[in-house]
């Protein structure tokens, strides 16, 4: 999918129209964030061991695409009930333009979204009164991914059209300062199918000592050192997937060594060895997602905080693959798939308690719920879905 270039927002256009969505009330009617202070993932990561017990309504945080037509109006607000997974919407966040992806601060006080768009940008928004602090210009073309630095400090995205990664500083309020690095991959050439670099992930290692970008356009992982100083990437190591994988989004094992990678053109999935002291990954063999043939387009891989099981969403299929992880993260066996309950699941993630697995919907426009069974990994679907306008990310915090 998107092999001749970037048109995501064209592309999901044609997708959205005639989708059914429920309007949501206004973002005056929300209510303020949670006060707890434990620490809430990016959109999609697995929750830590240590995440916080269920206890009353949890903020939920819904990314899409605002310039196409039956898109949202801005960041979407809900709240979900960790014990049922029940989704009730609360409002909406405007003056963020196409934002596609989310998420938040360690301290919880500040989101983040990409404005996926020609003149890239990234824009950060106070939770406790939902005041836009301001966007931020990332140097690229289509930012389609970004996450929080564990220290809190600096910001990474990705820019997908351009094939480049930036970063920014976060000041004491959490709004974004000017951009302080901004690194493009324009070694090696690009894969079969594919007109330039189109950088899809940016991502900590676990150690907290690499930064690591996933190109779908390059078949390449780059590990990067970020200068918590200056703010800047120096490339320190890259790794090839096989030619034509278009490698879109990585996630580690909790154990640090290893970690899975869902490329998106050749309908596969890795696992990579990760070495902490020089960042460089190891891309194994291609494995199955269990779906068949045909183009199913993996979107993203999340591991469950025991480290025993991992879901893909196969947007093509409209299912999740459910694996189990074996040999302390170095190996993958496939278990089964599972209908996903909606069209075109672009964005999956779990809650920080870990029992409710999200999968946000961009052709119906909907995000359904799975209580997740620590013990056996099954997924157990959570009531109805709840009607979300072109719905491709879902942060619940």
């Amino acid at each position: 999918m998107d092999s001749g270039g970037w048109s995501r927002r064209r592309f999901v256009g044609a997708l959205a129209g005639g989708a059914a969505v429920a309007a949501l009330p206004s973002c005056g009617d929300a209510p303020g964030p949670a006060t707890d202070p434990a620490t809430a993932p990016e959109a999609g990561t697995s929750p830590s061991r240590e995440a916080r017990r269920p206890s009353g309504p949890r903020p939920l945080y819904l990314g899409t695409y605002t310039s196409v037509e039956g898109g949202g109006s801005g960041v979407g607000l809900a709240t979900y009930d960790p014990g049922t997974g029940r989704i009730t919407g609360e409002g909406t966040i405007g003056g963020v333009g196409d934002p596609s992806y989310l998420a938040i601060h360690p301290d919880r006080r500040t989101l983040y979204a990409v404005d996926e768009r020609d003149d890239g940008a990234v824009t950060a928004v106070r939770l406790s009164d939902r005041k836009v602090l301001g966007s931020r210009s990332t140097g690229g073309v289509a930012p389609c991914h970004l996450s929080v630095h564990p220290g809190g400090r600096w910001l990474l995205s990705a820019n997908y059209g351009s094939g480049s990664v930036a970063v920014h500083p976060i000041d004491a309020s959490g709004a974004l300062g000017e951009r302080t690095g901004l690194v493009r991959h324009s070694a090696p050439p690009p894969g079969p199918g594919q007109a330039g670099p189109h950088a899809h992930q940016v991502v900590t290692s676990p150690d907290g000592g690499h930064v690591l970008a996933v190109d779908l356009g390059t078949d390449t992982v780059y590990t990067y050192r970020l200068d918590q100083t200056a703010g800047t990437l120096t490339e320190v190591a890259r790794a090839r997937t096989r030619p034509g994988a278009g490698p879109r989004h990585l996630t580690f094992h909790p154990g640090g060594r290893y970690a899975y990678l869902a490329n998106e053109v050749d309908n596969t999935v890795a696992v990579c060895a990760y070495d902490k002291a020089s960042g460089r990954v190891t891309v194994g063999e291609a494995q199955s997602t269990g779906t068949g043939s045909g183009p199913t387009y993996p979107a993203q891989i999340l591991v469950t905080a025991s480290g025993r099981y991992a879901y893909l969403a196969n947007r093509g299929h409209n299912s999740l693959t459910r694996y189990a992880v074996e040999a302390e993260g170095a190996r993958l066996r496939l278990l089964d798939t599972v209908p996903v309950g909606g069209d075109f699941p672009r964005q999956i993630a779990f809650s920080p308690e870990g029992t409710l697995l999200f999968a946000a919907h961009q052709k119906s426009s909907t995000v359904t719920v799975f209580h997740v069974d620590e013990a056996s990994g099954e997924l157990r679907r959570a009531g109805e879905p709840f009607p979300s306008p072109v719905a491709v990310c879902a942060l619940p915090v």
